[in-house]
């Protein structure tokens, strides 16, 4: 394989790991109603069990960024895959609910590391003129593996039974671990890593940034809309709609392969501009601001009296949801660096993910007490806001840690403890 296509298939790979994170989120909520059946659990212990899982991943995500930071991309990455892996893979010798719940807990832990160590990797093999381009790909693969997961499961729980639905995916991510390891990293780095960038970017550094808490407020304003739009589709089409239950998973998949599909085009779109000399914060932001007007046509999803049309609704916004966060992953790279970007895909993949652990509650009091139309103008004016105070907040996406600054950086530290 030549050198310049190695970077492809390293990203390729994170392709398949991202595919298979949220692959292995998916097999509980398909198998739980064998499972129910089989041991018992109460729909609320079923709830106890999912707060386990988004209680470690919130966790991880800065944790796992931190820790990627720390030790590089090919070993920390490594090390979540092969967490989740081994605990996706224990679901299914399970036989309590005690069981259940400490192995989503570490699930929750593997999976928390995944995005961040994703991030990470696109940019140790990649400069900004491929960059926006890879992160698709690379974060991609987790709307293939919702798209896969529905059909995947029922077809192994159906042949082998529902334990072998978690046995399965937990073998192939060791198999991908395995490979991931072989990967010859250091000699690849050199090829595309810029010169000017260092790690091991204290926290407490990273966090006296203005752009920090920007990246971090943006992801905690719009996280809880895509999980509402992931966890309550399928209620609304059922309830609202009247979609019968064997029609859901034929609908289902539609947004979620939209969403794969636009954070490869949202990336090709980003970087095709900086290709022509457009600047690289203008490109992100372009992409961004396009984004974000397409959800304004959101709210029209609890006018409109057609199922098709809902569905198309929902479609559109995750194609603008894809095409933002690419370019927002990115856009955190641009500014970050080596050194740090890891660990602001952490903090601000924590926020979101508190935000809409708080949030859930009330998204079902708002649809038992009221109904979703509320949700879905929320939907479509978050992310206008959200671009707003990005824009707003982070006019120039310009890299804060160059090795200058981290030299200096350090050598105020040392001078203190001195």
């Amino acid at each position: 394989m030549k050198k310049n296509y190695f970077r492809w298939f390293v990203v390729f790979l994170v392709f398949i790991a991202t595919g298979l994170s949220f692959l292995d989120r998916q097999v509980l909520s398909i198998a739980v109603i064998r499972i129910q059946q089989e041991f018992g659990f109460s729909d609320v212990e079923y709830g106890w069990v999912n707060t386990s899982f988004l209680l470690s991943y919130a966790l991880m995500f800065t944790v796992g960024g931190r820790l990627i930071d720390t030790i590089g991309a090919k070993k920390g990455l490594g090390i979540a895959v092969a967490l989740w892996s081994v605990a996706n893979a224990l679901h299914g010798v399970m036989s309590n609910l005690p069981q259940l719940l400490t192995f989503r807990f570490f699930l929750g832990m593997g999976e928390g590391a995944c995005f961040p160590g994703a991030a990470k990797t696109v940019y140790e093999w990649f400069d900004q003129k491929e960059r926006a381009l890879a992160n698709g790909i690379a974060i991609g693969g987790s709307a293939i593996g919702a798209v896969i997961a529905p059909p995947l499961t029922i077809w192994i729980s159906s042949s082998y039974g529902w334990r072998a639905g978690f046995v399965i995916p937990g073998l192939i991510g060791i198999v991908w671990v395995i490979i991931w390891l072989l990967l010859p990293w250091h000699s690849q780095k050199t090829l595309t890593a810029p010169t000017d960038q260092t790690t091991g970017t204290p926290l407490a550094t990273i966090l006296r940034y203005r752009a920090t808490w920007v990246f971090i407020c943006v992801r905690f304003l719009l996280d809880p809309v895509m999980y509402f739009m992931m966890f309550w589709i399928p209620k609304y089409l059922s309830e609202v709609r009247q979609v019968p239950y064997e029609q859901i998973g034929s609908l289902f998949w539609i947004p979620f392969l939209a969403l794969g599909l636009s954070n490869i085009l949202g990336g090709y779109f980003s970087d095709g501009l900086i290709r022509r000399n457009v600047e690289t914060a203008r490109a992100r932001k372009i992409v961004m601001g396009c984004a974000a007007g397409l959800t304004m046509a959101v709210p029209l999803t609890g006018y409109t009296s057609s199922v098709a049309v809902s569905v198309g609704l929902m479609t559109l916004y995750m194609f603008a949801h894809g095409c933002w966060i690419t370019n927002y992953i990115t856009a955190i790279s641009d500014v970050f660096g080596s050194g740090a970007t890891s660990t602001v895909v952490g903090l601000s993949g924590t926020a979101g993910a508190l935000s809409s652990l708080i949030l859930n509650p009330m998204i079902g009091k708002i649809i038992a007490e009221y109904s979703y139309k509320p949700l879905w103008i929320a939907s479509g004016l978050l992310y206008p806001f959200a671009f707003l105070i990005f824009i707003l907040l982070i006019p120039k996406l310009a890299p804060l840690f160059t090795a200058h600054a981290q030299t200096a950086v350090r050598t105020a530290a040392s001078s203190m403890n001195n």
